[in-house]
C-alpha cells in the first residue's frame, strides 16, 4: 500500500489528507508539523481570532477525531531537518528517520523580517501562527499605541481590529500608497480613506530606519527622520516561501518549489502544494507563487489525485479575500501587467468593483461588497474574455451573461 509523508500541517496538508482518502488511498499517512497544533485556518489570525471573536478550537480545519478515523499518524511540534532522497526518508530534529514512498511538501511560508537596527526588540511582532496571534492579541488593549509597518492586507486587517479595540494605530508604508503591490490606485485610495475615517493614522512614503527601545515601548525612526512612539509594533512586509528543505535536497526552486499542474516537483515521488510552491499558470502563461487558501486546497487535491494514479490538473483562476470593518474584498485573478482599469459602481457607496485589463483582456477584478461581479468574472478571466468597456462600467448591466467581444 505504500506510505505518504506530508511535511507541513497547514491548509494544503489537511486537504491532501482528505483528498487522499476520498480518492481511495489506503496506505500509511504521516503528518509532520513544526507547530504543536493540528492543521488550522490562518486567515482568521489577523481578523476574527485576533479580535477575540473566534476561539482557538474553531480555527481547526478538522477535529482530532477526523485524523483518528483517517488513520493519520501525527508528528506535531517536531520539525523536519532534512530530506534523504536516496534513502527515501525524512529526518526529524530529534533524530528519527521516517520512511516514505511518496512525500508531499506543504511547508508554507514565513513572514519577511524587518532589517534595521532594533528589529529584534521584544515589542516587535509578526503574524503567521496561533502563537504569534496570541502574543499580539494579549497586548491589544484600549489606549495602547500600535505601529504597523507595511500597508498590505495583513497590516490593514490588523489595523481594523486594533482601532475597533480602541488602540491608537499608526501605519507606515514605504510605497506612495497602501496595497501598492496588489491593487490599483482607486482601491488603495478607497481603503486609505476608510482607515483614516476610522481613526488610523497612515504615513505613506515612510521607510523604517531603526527601532529604539523606550521604557515600556519603542520609538520607530523613519527614513525621513521623524519618530513614532509605540507600545508595540506589528511588521507585515510580505512572506517568504519555506523552500530550504527542498533546496537542500536538490529539488528545483524558483521563488517557490517549482511544480507542474499536478503538483509534481523535479524529484521523483515528491510533490508540493500551497504557499511554498511556484506553478505555471495556464490562465496567465507564466509562473505564479500564490498565498491563498484556494491555491492550497486545489493544489492539494491535484496532488492527491496524482498520487492515486489519477489526473486532476490545477488550472483554475486564483481567488483571494480580505475582511476589514464591514467591507468584504473579493479578488478574482491576478492583475500583473494590467494597462487599464474600469470602475463599476461608486466607491463612496462602499460597494464597487474594479476590473483590470491588459490590451482589452480581462485579467482580474477587485470586488468590494460586490459578490456578483466577483463570481461572474471568474469564467470570463479563465476564457481570456474581452468585454466592451462601457458594459463593464455600467452597474445596471449584469456581468453574468455578458458576451465577450469577438
Amino acid at each position: 500500500m505504500g506510505s505518504t509523508v506530508i511535511l507541513g500541517a497547514g491548509q494544503a496538508a489537511a486537504q491532501a489528507i482528505v483528498s487522499l482518502r476520498q480518492e481511495g488511498y489506503e496506505g500509511r499517512i504521516v503528518l509532520i508539523g513544526d507547530e504543536p497544533f493540528l492543521p488550522y485556518q490562518r486567515p482568521p489570525l489577523s481578523k476574527a481570532f485576533l479580535a477575540g471573536e473566534l476561539a482557538r478550537d474553531r480555527l481547526l480545519l478538522r477535529p482530532p477525531e477526523f485524523y483518528a478515523r483517517a488513520g493519520v499518524e501525527l508528528m506535531l511540534g517536531t520539525p523536519a531537518v532534512r530530506i534523504d532522497r536516496e534513502a527515501k526518508q525524512v529526518v526529524l530534529a530529534d533524530g528519527r528517520r521516517i520512511d516514505y514512498q511518496t512525500l508531499v511538501l506543504a511547508t508554507g511560508g514565513r513572514p519577511r523580517h524587518l532589517d534595521c537596527p532594533g528589529a529584534e526588540h521584544p515589542s516587535v511582532h509578526y503574524l503567521r501562527s496561533i502563537a504569534d496571534a496570541e502574543a499580539l492579541g494579549e497586548k491589544l488593549h484600549a489606549g495602547a499605541r500600535l505601529a504597523i509597518i507595511g500597508g498590505g492586507y495583513v497590516g490593514l486587517e490588523v489595523a481594523a481590529v486594533a482601532v475597533k479595540k480602541g488602540l491608537g494605530v499608526t501605519l507606515l508604508e514605504f510605497a506612495p500608497r497602501v496595497l501598492s503591490r496588489v491593487a490599483c490606485a482607486e482601491v488603495a485610495q478607497f481603503y486609505e480613506q476608510v482607515h483614516r475615517g476610522a481613526g488610523v493614522r497612515i504615513l505613506t512614503g515612510s521607510g523604517v530606519a531603526a527601532i529604539e527601545a523606550l521604557e515600556g515601548g519603542v520609538r520607530v525612526r523613519t527614513s525621513d527622520g521623524s519618530a513614532i512612539d509605540a507600545d508595540l509594533v506589528l511588521v507585515g512586509i510580505g512572506q517568504l516561501p519555506n523552500v530550504e528543505l527542498a533546496q537542500a535536497a536538490g529539488i528545483v526552486c524558483d521563488n517557490g518549489i517549482v511544480v507542474d499542474d499536478e503538483g509534481r516537483t523535479s524529484a521523483p515521488d515528491i510533490y508540493a502544494a500551497g504557499d511554498c510552491t511556484s506553478h505555471f499558470s495556464a490562465v496567465y502563461g507564466y509562473h505564479l507563487r500564490l498565498e491563498s487558501v484556494h491555491n492550497a486546497v486545489e493544489q492539494a487535491r491535484s496532488v492527491a489525485a496524482a498520487i492515486c494514479g489519477k489526473s486532476r490538473p490545477y488550472r483554475q483562476v486564483p481567488w483571494f479575500w480580505s475582511d476589514q470593518y464591514e467591507l468584504k474584498l473579493q479578488i478574482a485573478g491576478v492583475n500583473r501587467g494590467y494597462d487599464q482599469t474600469v470602475l463599476r459602481g461608486d466607491p463612496q457607496s462602499r460597494s464597487f468593483a474594479v476590473f483590470y485589463l491588459q490590451e482589452g483582456r480581462l485579467l482580474a477584478v477587485d470586488a468590494i461588497n460586490r459578490t456578483a461581479e466577483f463570481v461572474a468574472a471568474k469564467p470570463l478571466i479563465e476564457g481570456h474574455a474581452r468585454i466592451a468597456v462601457d458594459l463593464l462600467r455600467d452597474a445596471d448591466v449584469p456581468l453574468k451573461g455578458l458576451m465577450p467581444l469577438s
